[in-house]
C-alpha cells in the first residue's frame, strides 16, 4: 500500500506570486509610513519624493525587497544625526531616520505588514 501525493502547481505558483508581491506591497507601505513620519531630511523634496523607491526582485529562490534612496546626499546624511536638521518641511527630520523601523518603536512594522499582505494577496 503506497501513498501518493499529488502537488496543486497553479497554487504553488499563486502563493509564489503572492510572497513577491506581499514584499513588494510592504516596502511600499514603509516607504508611505516613513514620509508621513515626515523623519528623512527635506529641503526641496528631491531626496525623499524623487530618489526614494522601493526595489524588490527575485533571485533565485531568495525574495529581496528595498527601500532606496539614491543620490550624492543620503549616506552622508543619514550617518551624521548630529547635524542641524531644518524641520520647516519635515518636522521630525533627523539622521538615522529609519532607525525607528530598524529597533525603535515601528520596529515590528514590516514583520506585520508583511503577515498583512501576504494573506490578503495569497488568500489565506
Amino acid at each position: 500500500m503506497g501513498i501518493r501525493i499529488t502537488l496543486n502547481q497553479k497554487a504553488i505558483a499563486k502563493l509564489g506570486d503572492a510572497i513577491l508581491k506581499s514584499a513588494d506591497l510592504t516596502m511600499e507601505s514603509l516607504k508611505t509610513d516613513v514620509f508621513s513620519e515626515e523623519v528623512m531630511p527635506f529641503n526641496v523634496g528631491t531626496m525623499q519624493n524623487t530618489n526614494t523607491f522601493v526595489d524588490t526582485y527575485q533571485n533565485g529562490d531568495k525574495i529581496c525587497s528595498s527601500l532606496v534612496t539614491t543620490g550624492p546626499q543620503p549616506r552622508r546624511l543619514y550617518h551624521h544625526p548630529e547635524y542641524n536638521f531644518q524641520t520647516v518641511n519635515n518636522h521630525n527630520a533627523q539622521g538615522y531616520w529609519l532607525e525607528s523601523w530598524i529597533d525603535g518603536r515601528k520596529k515590528d512594522f514590516v514583520r506585520d505588514a508583511y503577515a498583512e499582505n501576504l494573506k490578503r494577496e495569497a488568500d489565506l
